[in-house]
């Protein structure tokens, strides 16, 4: 199971290691590390394969394992979000295993071509694309919600064990009986997770977010909420400016060890083992350094520290010279990453987390899929050395630009869902499908409070938004003037009883709140259905018929 970068916050006074407590989640976790061990395995016996080649080819497995997480991350966030999350991984598991016994079959067939191994390639990727939204958002079903963060550095600890042991291991079984056997090793990995999926049992309380949502309706859905939640924006950013510059490590990394250090598969193998070595010291480190450093200075150490290693890769020629700077690199990756990742967690609420994390999954996997060819073109052009300067100092212009766009905290944000708003009072009922529908909230503010009225509904207008609205609008009186008038439109009716039950947040009630606080009286809601889409209801035989 492949999964992206997890969080290392963990309760004060509680043991990082408490959520293994949990069945599920051990054994899941134990499955994982095997499955991750084989994925690095494989990545290893795939880049070694089409070492032989230009310098682009080899590049290219990595865009084949990320590019289906740009095509495939929000179907598979609304999949996530639509069906039982254990059937998606099942089947993601089960396909992936398919995939990779083809690989092997044909690797001990010696009938592996590039264009083949690269079309297998990108077919794993697409298994991993179905699963990573899924394997995100289902933590909370196998661990306590407090313990989330420590169930994430466990994740990022994984993640990383696999690192330092499975590129090693890799190498040296190409080394001793060629690249088949990593392969049949990787589709072996498959099972354990398997095993432990069709044991699991999810809680009988969960019911898919999105049933009944049509597919290209969720997806807008998820586009709405991220469009309309500026520090999940601000996240993404961050992402977006680290990737590409991160991604000239892993794109010319078997460049580096073959032709800068002179070293075999083997010693590939061990330099991804060290990057992993000093991502399992940062995950347990990471803590420690957010205190020092706080969130927007751990990202910037990080990320000039990456920089740094790859201007060590640049320029020495002497293998443990390179080891050495890579222990950092891993630490400084983990640290960003991880650090990004919990940012977002944050911030999501239950009903579009999937959909949510897909979003954040598309700017991580496809910013290494879209740059990982351009290092290697610009390492034909211009050499390895070069490529690996512009690599860094791309990175260190990302850094510069914290001062300008840095993360903000997420001290205030409750993603908790709050089912406050009170049941309609109409006098017919409506179809799920009727709409669209028209909300009018009318208030009446206190004299002096226009102004700050006004702004304070800013917040509220996001809510509305993120939640289902397709336009807003806020109208002031003009014979009353401290009458004002709040519009939304949203699709329907459905669409509105969603808003009401389960995807306002308390967040979302607290912003409602703070502006309610400058009302002279208590806001009058209304709902108006569009006369024209549908049936005018009469009111007189609505009655009769109540009658």
């Amino acid at each position: 199971m492949r999964t992206a970068p997890s969080a290392t916050v963990s309760p004060a006074g509680e043991s990082p290691w408490a959520p293994l407590a949990a069945r599920v989640f051990r054994a899941l976790w134990i499955a994982q590390l095997v499955s991750n061990v084989g994925g690095w395995m494989q990545a290893v016996g795939a880049q070694w394969l089409l070492i032989g080649h230009d310098a682009a080819l080899v590049t290219l497995v990595q865009t084949a394992s990320s590019l289906p997480v740009v095509l495939l991350a929000l179907p598979s966030g609304v999949l996530a979000d639509r069906f039982n999350r254990r059937t998606v991984l099942l089947a993601a598991q089960f396909a992936m295993l398919t995939v990779s016994t083809l690989l092997a079959g044909l690797a001990f067939a010696d009938a592996l071509t590039p264009a083949v191994l690269l079309g297998l390639t990108f077919l794993l990727g697409c298994g991993t694309a179905l699963m990573g939204p899924a394997w995100q958002a289902v933590q909370p079903e196998l661990v306590e919600r407090r313990q989330l963060g420590q169930a994430a550095a466990l994740g990022a600890v994984n993640m990383n064990l696999a690192r330092a042991v499975g590129p090693a291991l890799g190498g040296a079984v190409i080394a001793a009986v060629g690249t088949g056997w990593v392969f049949a090793f990787n589709a072996a990995s498959y099972l354990g997770i398997a095993a432990v999926l069709v044991r699991w049992k999810p809680p009988a309380s969960h019911v898919p977010a999105a049933r009944g949502e049509k597919l290209l309706a969720a997806v807008h859905a998820a586009r709405r909420y991220v469009g309309n939640a500026p520090g999940v924006r601000r996240v993404l950013l961050r992402t977006a400016l680290f990737i590409p510059g991160g991604a000239a490590l892993w794109s010319l990394l078997p460049l580096v060890a073959s032709r800068s250090l002179g070293l075999g598969s083997d010693g590939y193998g061990l330099l991804l083992g060290v990057v992993g070595v000093g991502a399992v010291g940062g995950a347990f480190a990471l803590p420690a350094i957010r205190r020092a450093c706080g969130v927007n200075g751990t990202l910037a150490a990080g990320t000039v520290a990456f920089a740094g290693a790859l201007a060590v890769l640049a320029t020495v020629r002497t293998p443990w010279v390179a080891a050495v700077a890579l222990l950092p690199a891993g630490l400084a990756w983990i640290a960003v990453l991880s650090t990004l990742n919990a940012a977002v967690q944050a911030r999501l609420p239950g009903w579009v987390r999937a959909r949510g994390l897909a979003v954040y999954l598309l700017v991580f996997q496809g910013g290494q899929a879209l740059a990982a060819p351009l290092w290697g073109l610009l390492a034909q052009r211009l050499g390895l050395s070069s490529t690996l300067l512009i690599g860094g100092a791309l990175l260190l212009a990302g850094a510069a630009s914290l001062r300008r766009w840095p993360l903000r905290g997420t001290d205030g944000i409750d993603p908790t869902p709050s089912d406050h708003w009170p049941v309609p009072p109409l006098l017919f009922e409506p179809g799920p499908s009727d709409g669209p529908v028209l909300v009018s909230v009318s208030y009446r503010v206190a004299p002096g409070n226009g102004v700050a009225f006004t702004a304070r509904m800013d917040q509220v207008a996001r809510s509305r938004r993120r939640t289902g609205a397709l336009s807003w609008g806020l109208y002031q009186d003009g014979r009353e003037p401290d009458r004002f008038v709040e519009n939304y439109l949203v699709a329907s009716w459905a669409e509105h009883l969603a808003q009401h039950h389960g995807r306002l947040t308390r967040t979302d009630r607290r912003h409602e709140e703070y502006a309610r606080e400058l009302l002279a009286a208590p806001p009058e809601v209304t709902h108006a259905f569009d006369a024209t889409a549908g049936p005018v209801r009469d009111v007189k035989e609505q009655a009769e018929a109540g009658d």
